[in-house]
């Protein structure tokens, strides 16, 4: 697949527009769209109602990029990640126009994707102190594209996760990246108690009193760091440790969820299921 090389009054570029397989655009994230622009003179690009999410990092210079009812300016290392259902449009400024790296690309679990990234802080604009990981990313992805490589959708999958990780680990709250506090480290200290302690009873005013933190902001900041709830988080750990004494043990179903903390039969094999989709018996049996 061919790149193309577009010259035009206001912007120059070097993109190749993608064509999935039918596997592909059905059953994994794949590619639309990916290229480098050159804006000439400043240009307003407005799409919206575009089954397609867009990830773009200025290269150099700056424009600005209205979203979702909000005006964000963006300079060199700024990156934008947004829903292209959404109404928006971008523009590079007149004083110094920009060169921009993106991609367009789809899948049929990105809604749920997007909301992840929004739920655990993830802005639309954001800056990275990181720009080469997404240069390299997004220069693989080209080159995979323009390949005739018979298998280049999974490649292509495989680099899309891989800008998405790097999303969710970029924009996690970034203001607060610089300098994380002292109750932010307590936080840290939380998990690791909860990892320790899970076979106990915990309870967040506990938890709380224990680490001389508002239980309140504890709940806000564990989520914030952790992209979960501290109640979800000993469910998890709690059904790790269950599964692990289902399939190399012979204890009893009462007996594995008393070692998970969890002292009434019922209520564990009802919490094993709403995590794990099936009973702890029929887990065993499985597995």
């Amino acid at each position: 697949m061919n790149s193309s090389v577009y010259r035009g009054s206001t912007v120059s570029s070097n993109r190749i527009l993608y064509t999935p397989s039918i596997f592909a655009r059905t059953n994994l994230l794949h590619l639309q769209e990916t290229g480098t622009v050159k804006a000439k003179e400043p240009h307003v690009m407005q799409r919206e109602h575009l089954a397609s999410y867009l990830f773009f990092i200025v290269k150099e210079g700056g424009g600005t990029l209205e979203y979702d009812g909000i005006t964000y300016s963006l300079n060199q290392n700024d990156c934008v990640f947004i829903d292209c259902q959404k109404k928006h449009s971008h523009c590079a400024d007149l004083d110094k126009l920009w060169i921009l790296n993106w991609i367009h690309f789809y899948g049929p679990n990105m809604g749920g994707i997007y909301d992840k990234f929004k739920e655990r802080s993830g802005k639309p604009v954001f800056h990275t102190d990181q720009p080469e990981q997404y240069f390299s990313l997004l220069s693989e992805v080209f080159f995979i594209a323009s390949s005739d490589n018979y298998i280049r959708d999974m490649q292509l999958y495989e680099k899309i996760t891989s800008l998405l990780t790097l999303l969710m680990e970029d924009s996690w709250n970034p203001e607060g990246q610089a300098n994380i506090s002292r109750q932010k480290q307590n936080v840290q200290e939380v998990k690791d108690y909860i990892d320790s302690h899970f076979t106990e009873k915990l309870a967040l005013d506990d938890l709380a009193e224990r680490f001389f933190i508002n239980k309140f902001y504890l709940s806000k900041i564990f989520k914030e760091q952790f992209g979960t709830s501290i109640n979800s988080y000993l469910l998890q750990v709690r059904v790790t440790h269950a599964k692990r004494l289902l399939r190399f043990s012979e204890l009893s179903i009462e007996q594995i969820g008393y070692e998970c903390g969890v002292g009434d039969a019922n209520y564990f094999s009802r919490m094993f299921k709403k995590i794990e989709g099936i009973s702890p018996g029929e887990y065993r049996k499985k597995w």
